[in-house]
């Protein structure tokens, strides 16, 4: 990451880490995730042992019609979020780690904190007493 100073010489000013075109492919991604029957499609998959689902699998569980499942499933797979494999007359879907890696760390915070707020006290959320 590079860091460009400010006019405060003790607080540099980040730079973003993403060049553009990285950021249309993932704005891309977020939006083929930014549906709900998508999330329970891949929420689905995720919580499967083998980390894997049959197309027949989806109808029942998330209560969608099949032409809806796959309308859905078409997108996510598009957007390079599932791989697909057909096993006879079935086609299995999984999730790519690598994808959903890239997200997280381009939405991920920094592991060190900027200098300039180490003065700062650390705020927390406080559960309220019933």
């Amino acid at each position: 990451m590079r860091i460009r100073q400010s006019l405060a010489p003790c607080c540099p000013v980040l730079v973003g880490k993403l060049k553009k075109e990285e950021a249309e492919e993932l704005a891309a991604t977020l939006k083929a995730i930014a549906d709900p029957a998508r999330l329970l499609l891949l929420n689905f998959i995720a919580a499967q042992p083998s980390g894997e689902a049959c197309v027949c699998h989806f109808t029942g569980p998330l209560g969608l019609s099949q032409p809806t499942v796959s309308h859905h499933l078409k997108l996510l797979s598009g957007a390079g979020l599932l791989e697909r494999e057909k096993r006879g007359a079935w086609v299995y879907y999984r999730i790519i780690p690598e994808r959903l890696d890239a997200l997280r760390g381009a939405l991920s915070l920094p592991a060190a904190r900027n200098p300039c707020s180490a003065s700062e006290p650390k705020r927390t959320l406080r559960r309220r007493r019933a």
